[in-house]
């Protein structure tokens, strides 16, 4: 979905000057601090990586070499130890968290990496867990092509001259904290790493710094070398944290006119790339599904105009599972139609013999009248064994969360059909 940005809070409170759990504490071109914060030890990833994972162990590790200019040291906010250390997988046709193989409920937020007050992300985050919800997709990118005011969380800067990643107390430190309380209380996080919309930056703003376009932005060497420079960051930072669920490539991934390889030759490399680093965690694509012959009523989101191929790209091995969006009202299709969108999508997920995830969907009046029959399409349907609504909506120190016309929030009658009532339905 194309997120609106409402503002952002200002970063209040010292930082600790440890490093807290999963920042950097050593590695070839890193000088800053190496001492992690207590119950924490610095664990070798790779020569340029070390990090603080939770556990006994020595708290410091030696280095001589110098930081590098574009890039801050990392000190993060102190994490606890995790409920679960499994990592999530599939099995089949289904996804398994924590050992439980099933079906599984959960949510959108874009701006809870973006807060600066952790008893918000707190609030937030123990509202999903009683109510049952395991899945949280949240923006894993906030990149700006300018210098930003003080306070200001941004996370990438991009520039053609040299990018600069932001891990300071207004930068990747607020997805820092997000994982590790995630951690804490079981909840499973989708990260992604680029936009296709320009809101947080995105792809635009990578043509901005690079040049070229839009749809050019999938084979233009700079704005791709960056784009990996990026994803090896946020990747190296999480990679030992079992509150990650999945990577994801792209927001709504998109190249309108594109002939479909391109997104699916992307995908593919950019895919295994990211198991190069990782290959424990689940990786994604993040897509809303067009294009598709199973199932498919010819009308605008099963044809293949905006470049993107459902089935073909299920079949790339680097990606375990399948996700699609449901946006009726901006698709020009009716409510109704929507049915048939998450059948032809479970369809195609069993064919392929890939769990699929229903990752996105929404409308902008009628949530439970509407919403709850897809809920209940996508619960009987194999092939797709999650399903997150967008998106989380609920009351913070600075006041109500950002409401975009499909926001549900917390203790309303809406969450009550769409949230409890959709739970106690999963069992």
């Amino acid at each position: 979905m194309k997120a609106i940005a409402a503002g952002l809070i200002a970063l209040a409170g010292a930082v600790s000057a440890d490093v807290a759990l999963w920042g950097q504490c050593g590695g070839i071109g890193y000088s800053g601090e190496t001492a992690c914060v207590s119950g924490a030890f610095c664990q070798y990833q790779n020569d340029y990586y070390s990090q603080c994972v939770a556990g006994a162990g020595p708290t410091t590790l030696s280095t001589t070499t110098k930081a590098s200019s574009t890039i801050a040291a990392t000190t993060t906010t102190a994490g606890g130890a995790p409920t679960s250390t499994a990592f999530a997988s599939t099995s089949g046709l289904e996804f398994v968290i924590d050992g439980k193989k099933g079906y599984f409920a959960g949510t959108n937020s874009y701006w809870i990496g973006f807060l600066t007050n952790n008893a918000d992300v707190d609030l937030a985050l123990d509202k999903l867990k009683d109510a049952g919800l395991k899945i949280l997709r949240v923006w894993g990118f906030n990149d700006v092509t300018t210098d930003q005011q003080s306070g200001t969380v941004w996370y990438q800067k991009l520039s053609a001259s040299g990018s600069t990643i932001n891990t300071g107390a207004n930068g990747l430190q607020r997805l820092d904290y997000v994982v590790s309380a995630a951690e804490k209380r079981g909840i499973k996080l989708i990260i992604n790493f680029v936009n296709n919309w320009s809101d947080y930056g995105g792809m635009p703003a990578y043509v901005k710094a690079f040049g070229g376009s839009q749809t050019s932005w999938y084979t233009n060497t700079a704005a791709q070398n960056q784009y990996r420079t990026y994803i090896k960051a946020v990747v190296s930072r999480y990679a030992s944290s079992p509150a990650v669920f999945a990577w994801e490539l792209a927001n709504e991934p998109r190249c309108k006119g594109c002939a479909t390889s391109v997104i699916t030759k992307w995908a593919t490399e950019t895919s295994a790339y990211v198991k190069s680093l990782d290959s424990k965690h689940m990786v994604t694509l993040g897509d809303e599904g067009f294009g598709l012959a199973t199932g498919s009523d010819g009308s605008y989101p099963f044809q293949y105009s905006e470049g993107s191929d459902f089935e073909a790209n299920l079949k790339i091995s680097t990606l375990d599972f399948g996700t699609f969006h449901l946006y009726p009202e901006s698709w020009g299709t009716t409510s109704n139609w929507g049915n048939t969108w998450i059948t032809a999508h479970a369809a195609a997920c069993k064919a392929a013999g890939k769990a699929c995830l229903f990752e996105e969907y929404g409308m902008t009046s009628n949530h439970c009248t509407i919403e709850s029959a897809w809920q209940k399409t996508a619960l009987s349907s194999s092939g797709v064994s999650a399903d997150l609504f967008w998106q989380l909506g609920t009351t913070l120190s600075s006041g109500q969360t950002h409401n975009d016309g499909h926001t549900i929030y917390t203790g309303s009658s809406d969450w009550t059909c769409l949230v409890t009532n959709h739970v106690a339905a999963i069992g």
